[in-house]
């Protein structure tokens, strides 16, 4: 069991207990202020680790604190210094895999094909000898010059157009039916049935949202493989957003790859930014047993239904935590009860102890402010999103040292 310090987070009445006030509190490179990438070139920098022991149900500690994102899955320790974060991340990933979404698979790059229709990109995929094909239309901005940031939306973007309009920033669908179709309106196929399983059968199992964070990464392949020269974007500054389930969505695809510089998760809910072990402490709310199950791994909800959640080992602000070092800015709306922005605030309060301990906390904030319908962002909540936007994705110096927004109803 791992013992470290303890505080206590109050919201709204509801106590959480949280490990460690400042985990990694000795990381050598908190105070050093070393270089630390803002992006990087690969999916997966961890991906030379061997996965940690996922223990079965019974050997799993009950754990009612959120757990420290710094700690080692085997409880001996924690991260001592930035280098050591790229394998502790990867633990979380594998655990979260395991445990919750299923498994996102690499892809060789001789597998991939990618050309430019015009302005669309369409990408090729070939696994056991059957192919899924991505198309996604690039939308060029009308200032500025190539090579362009570029904003991927997650079955859309519902960032408000006057973000982008005046902005040389690029911008593009993911269209996620072209890898699972599941809907929650609409005919739909069901879990096994998607292109996906046809090129991975053995991952029927699987939730919607590791294989549409993997379909993101083959759009990601296919601009890497073509080059600026034929796309006319820059690989460093790209971002990803989404609201609602494709707010999950784009959580879920910046963490599990590091070659996106900016993930902007709007009012993402329950299952996204929101710790379900707060969820399960409130009422009327998304939460572990009241998801959609087509977007996770049904053995999530036979494992860790009611109070054996506290036996889950990790909870979801370890996933927000795995786009560190790169920038992440959450979003909500207590206006929606169902959306349980208490457990996100928990939650983001948690993940951005990470940031502030490699001296990074600019790259982190959140602004969970009402007063609007669902996923429609206010001009009130624009300042913060546009100093995200032009730091991580245009280089300019704003200030995003201190964006921690909590209006919450009371």
């Amino acid at each position: 069991m791992k013992k470290p310090t303890i505080i206590l987070i109050f919201l709204l009445g509801i106590s959480v207990m949280v490990h460690a006030q400042n985990p990694g509190r000795n990381v050598s490179s908190a105070k050093k202020r070393v270089s630390i990438p803002l992006v990087y070139s690969v999916e997966n920098t961890g991906s030379k680790f061997r996965q940690p022991a996922m223990p079965s149900w019974d050997d799993l500690p009950i754990i009612k604190e959120l757990p420290n994102p710094l700690s080692w899955s085997n409880g001996k320790g924690e991260v001592k210094s930035f280098k050591q974060w790229e394998k502790r991340r990867n633990e979380i990933a594998a655990e979260i895999q395991h445990y919750g979404i299923g498994t996102k698979p690499n892809v060789d790059r001789k597998d991939l094909q990618a050309f430019m229709d015009k302005d669309t990109l369409v990408v090729i995929v070939t696994v056991n000898g059957q192919s899924l094909t991505l198309r996604s239309e690039i939308k060029y901005p009308k200032t500025g010059n190539p090579p362009y940031a570029l904003m991927i939306g997650t079955s859309g973007i519902s960032l408000p157009k006057p973000l982008f309009e005046n902005r040389p920033i690029a911008t593009m669908v993911f269209h996620e039916k072209q890898v699972n179709d599941y809907s929650q309106w609409g005919k739909h196929k069901e879990r096994g049935e998607h292109d996906f399983d046809r090129l991975y059968p053995e991952l029927s199992a699987n939730g919607a949202y590791s294989e549409w964070a993997w379909g993101l990464s083959r759009l990601l392949d296919g601009l890497q493989l073509l080059g600026e020269s034929q796309t006319k974007i820059d690989m460093q500054h790209i971002g990803v957003t989404g609201c609602s389930y494709a707010g999950k969505m784009a959580l879920y695809c910046g963490a599990f790859d590091e070659r996106i510089a900016l993930t902007i998760a709007q009012e993402p809910g329950g299952g996204g930014a929101a710790a379900w072990r707060v969820s399960h402490q409130l009422e009327g709310v998304e939460c572990l047993e009241k998801t959609d199950y087509h977007w996770f791994k049904e053995s999530m909800r036979t494992l860790f239904s009611g109070d054996s959640v506290y036996r889950m080992p990790y909870d979801h602000h370890e996933l927000c935590t795995m786009v560190c070092p790169r920038a992440l800015l959450i979003l909500g709306n207590p206006d929606y009860q169902w959306l349980a922005d208490p457990a996100t605030l928990a939650s983001a309060k948690a993940a951005r102890k990470v940031w502030e301990t490699f001296g990074i906390e600019d790259r982190m904030g959140y602004s969970i402010v009402g007063g609007h319908p669902h996923c429609m962002l206010p001009e009130k909540q624009y300042p913060e999103v546009e100093a995200f936007i032009d730091k991580f994705l245009l280089g300019k110096n704003t200030d995003t040292q201190n964006i921690q927004i909590s209006i919450m109803n009371k």
